[in-house]
């Protein structure tokens, strides 16, 4: 059901055609980047976190990892996942398929700045094989983002 949500949400935008239902899983960075055929970078990963007891969604760099500190810094507490079958009742999506679209109304989007290394990225589209291929400006415009946060690793290049 989260898929077609999306899809829906898209179609209404003008850009249905975005959203790629793929064969193969795209439920972890790996699998999609293999499935979409892009780097891991470039997937644009959706973490649930609680903040103050309401949810929040974190879009980053699928090479990223949130850093604990930033975090704090950012929100002024500690960083509280989601637990994985609260997910989909607080976000509207299951964990491999979240994205920052078609979430339920009370759900805050920040985005990492991870994701400006990148002029395309792919996030989900709710479910655990699909993704959307949208650019950053793209992505901002849909996923009704609240600001741009840093709370990521700096990425190490070896």
């Amino acid at each position: 059901m989260a898929f077609e949500n999306v899809k829906q949400y898209f179609e209404k935008l003008g850009m249905g055609e975005r959203v790629m239902e793929l064969t193969k899983s795209s439920a972890t960075v790996e699998e999609a980047a293999d499935a979409i055929g892009c780097e891991a970078g470039q997937i644009a990963k959706t973490m649930s976190f609680l903040l103050n007891d309401k949810p929040i969604l974190i879009v980053m760099a699928g090479d990223s990892k949130a850093d604990n500190k930033k975090y704090k810094n950012v929100f002024h507490q500690k960083a509280k996942m989601i637990p994985g079958d609260m997910v989909e009742t607080l976000i509207g999506h299951t964990p491999g398929g979240i994205c920052p679209f078609a979430v339920k109304p009370d759900v805050t989007v920040y985005l990492d700045i991870s994701l400006k290394r990148f002029e395309r990225v792919y996030p989900a589209a709710g479910s655990g094989h699909s993704a959307v291929d949208l650019s950053l400006k793209e992505l901002e415009n849909c996923s009704g983002f609240t600001d741009w946060v840093d709370v990521c690793k700096e990425i190490s290049v070896s």
